[in-house]
């Protein structure tokens, strides 16, 4: 038998109760509204063992884009096809890239920030970082999210 994990896409309605609650403690707490676990799970009737069980196994449907959205944030030497050559690494990967802002070039460098979906990229972000690191005309290169 395989032992990977398998998802499935079920109606919030066709859920325990119990999932729910937690769904209820986790917005509490990310929008801020109950500033602790203690608080929301008290607030939502459950207890924390309860969330603390169950709060990895849930999550909202819309949130696991968010899980394949990576953003970098690199600075290279100011030079004639640089910006070319990064945005090359990204596509021979297979990410999607999002959105890309860059500074005008300052001391004879420029920040570039990437915004890109790693869903159909088969390497991980790790390796896309390692590879624009290697870049020549690179200087440095760090993910700020994701």
């Amino acid at each position: 038998m395989a032992t990977g994990k398998r998802y499935y896409l079920v109606d919030a309605e066709m859920l325990p109760e119990i999932f729910l609650k937690v769904m209820q403690v986790k917005e509490l707490t990310e929008t801020g509204e109950c500033r602790t676990i203690a608080e929301a799970t008290a607030r939502v009737g459950i207890s924390r063992s309860a969330f603390y069980k169950y709060r990895d196994a849930i999550s909202d449907f819309r949130d696991r884009r968010q899980e394949r959205i990576v953003t970098f944030h690199v600075q290279l030497r100011d030079g004639a096809g640089r910006l070319s050559t990064l945005l090359n690494i990204f596509a021979e990967s297979g990410a999607n890239i999002l959105t890309i802002n860059q500074s005008l070039p300052s001391n004879g460098a420029a920040l570039v920030v990437i915004s890109v979906d790693v869903e159909n990229a088969p390497t991980g972000s790790g390796d896309l970082l390692l590879r624009i690191r290697e870049m020549q005309g690179v200087i440095w290169a760090e993910i700020l999210a994701g």
